[in-house]
């Protein structure tokens, strides 16, 4: 047995030995130790559920759901019903040549829209875009302000509709809770830098929904192409939001079915498991297993980038 003094040294060595981080290796041993960092970012998936006839469909529990990710299944850890989470919304108008003669009747619709959904804890942002995007109203809580500038709407001959998604997505990046982006359009663009893919992109990127309300005098060419409605088509599907046209009971019409898609979302909350390294764009797939293949529809965004958000420019 080593004598007293010297077994207090030793106790000493080692207890010094712990504090300065080393434990019993020395700094050169420790710092060929590897590292890990877990993945603890939740992953937030809104959803809406409708029946075959289109109708919201409520009191479903975080049972009824099944949640993937690349295919592998996923522990749903948060569930929550009509969620109350704070919304950041941004109505983008298109004022171009093609829907000029709609802007009033549109301000009108909006102000309803903006009186009807405007929360204490929700905020909203305005744009118009034309010959380019152009932000009216920065984001605030104030109705009085954005109704303000529901006047300043501003016409021009071209539609920069892509570029305007983008801005509209960008700028709602960062922000807390639900970001909405809803477009008012025809969906053509006539001017835009930006191409389908890349709105699409950056909306993904930004974990932005988007709500497209359609204004054309007839269903046209949906389905036949990547531009027009087929664009605000995908791009509301892609995201996890869903289009409306105008003649299915009007501007005011549209905007209480978003209103009322947006009251009525279930979040959907998880970490991912077992993810694939050096995969880019992660797919989620949200079902309900007791229903047969098609007796619901589920809304939801398709899957989010792990890598930095892409720019504005």
């Amino acid at each position: 047995m080593a004598p007293e003094p010297l077994r207090f040294r030793l106790a000493l060595c080692l207890l010094l030995a712990f504090v300065t981080g080393g434990g019993l290796l020395s700094t050169s041993h420790a710092q060929d130790v590897p590292t890990y960092k877990a993945n603890v970012n939740l992953v937030n998936v809104f959803v809406n559920v409708t029946n075959q006839n289109g109708t919201i469909v409520g009191g479903l529990t975080k049972a009824d759901f099944k949640v993937t990710e690349d295919g592998r299944p996923q522990t749903i850890a948060v569930f929550e019903r009509q969620s109350a989470i704070p919304l950041s919304m941004t109505l983008a108008i298109d004022t171009s040549g093609s829907v000029r003669k709609d802007l009033y009747a549109e301000a009108q619709a909006a102000q309803h829209f903006v009186h009807a959904m405007l929360r204490p804890q929700d905020q909203m942002s305005l744009m118009d875009f034309a010959d380019t995007p152009r932000e009216i109203q920065p984001f605030t809580n104030s109705e009085k302000l954005i109704e303000r500038g529901l006047k300043r709407l501003r016409g021009e001959p071209g539609t920069a509709f892509y570029d305007a998604v983008k801005l509209g997505a960008y700028r709602l990046h960062g922000k807390q809770g639900r970001k909405v982006l809803i477009l008012v359009s025809d969906g053509g663009d006539t001017v835009s830098e930006s191409t389908y893919a890349d709105a699409l992109e950056q909306a993904l990127r930004s974990e932005v929904m988007i709500y497209s309300i359609i204004d054309v005098p007839v269903e046209a060419s949906a389905g036949r192409d990547t531009g027009g409605e087929h664009a605000m088509i995908t791009l509301a599907e892609q995201t996890g939001g869903k289009s409306f046209y105008v003649d299915e009971g009007g501007l005011d019409k549209a905007f209480e079915r978003v209103s009322e898609d947006l009251r009525t979302q279930y979040l959907l909350g998880y970490y991912p498991r077992n993810q694939e390294k050096g995969v880019e764009f992660h797919r989620i797939s949200v079902t309900i297993p007791r229903v047969a293949p098609g007796q619901f529809h589920i809304s939801h965004r398709t899957g989010y980038y792990t890598d930095e958000m892409v720019s504005a420019n």
